[in-house]
């Protein structure tokens, strides 16, 4: 987040960098800049493994922000507003390993979930079908125990928790987790 996407600003080039040896599990740079381009290099280098700027700052160059991301050695994502259109995509979907789908406006934590979304998973589980294609579909905002089982039912691949899914359950992270994946295993059974 650089301030000007999003008013707020998160997680630093340098954050990554620092975590990165400490995991196993892939790191995506989910960019709510303005200028994703100035940030491929960096984020690269600092060892991300996916690199995914939002739709509508790429679409005057989309082509050559994707293929910049893939020469840099990390796969490609993008991100899309709840209010985007899938039709936003279409023309470079092939070029993808994964779509994040935001279910709360872009910026804030602990906003109210967009259930409009999940006609929009099941729209993106079926031209994947349809495509015969393999990108991974992400979920990121509201992820809990309230929507853990429409955004499963949907389709989704990966679930991003955040505050409302994870932070928020209690101060200790090892305990927040247990609860998450109990609160998780209860709503999707």
């Amino acid at each position: 987040m650089d301030g000007n996407y999003v008013k707020n600003f998160a997680c630093s080039i340098d954050f990554v960098k620092a975590i990165k040896p400490h995991t196993t599990k892939p790191i995506d740079m989910h960019l709510m800049v303005l200028h994703p381009a100035d940030y491929l290099v960096s984020c690269a280098k600092a060892g991300a493994d996916y690199i995914s700027p939002h739709m509508d700052t790429i679409t005057r160059d989309a082509f050559r922000t994707l293929d910049t991301i893939r020469a840099l050695g990390c796969k490609t994502g993008v991100v899309l507003n709840p209010a985007d259109s899938l039709e936003s995509i279409r023309h470079y979907i092939g070029r993808l390993d994964k779509i994040t789908l935001l279910t709360v406006d872009p910026g804030y934590a602990g906003q109210k979930f967009v259930p409009e979304v999940l006609d929009k998973v099941r729209q993106l589980v079926a031209l994947r079908d349809e495509l015969g294609l393999s990108f991974l579909i992400e979920i990121d905002g509201g992820c809990n125990e309230k929507s853990y089982r429409w955004l499963r039912d949907a389709g989704a691949d990966v679930l991003i928790v955040g505050s409302s899914g994870l932070f928020n359950l209690d101060a200790d992270l090892a305990v927040a987790w247990d609860r998450m994946m109990m609160q998780y295993a209860q709503a999707v059974r």
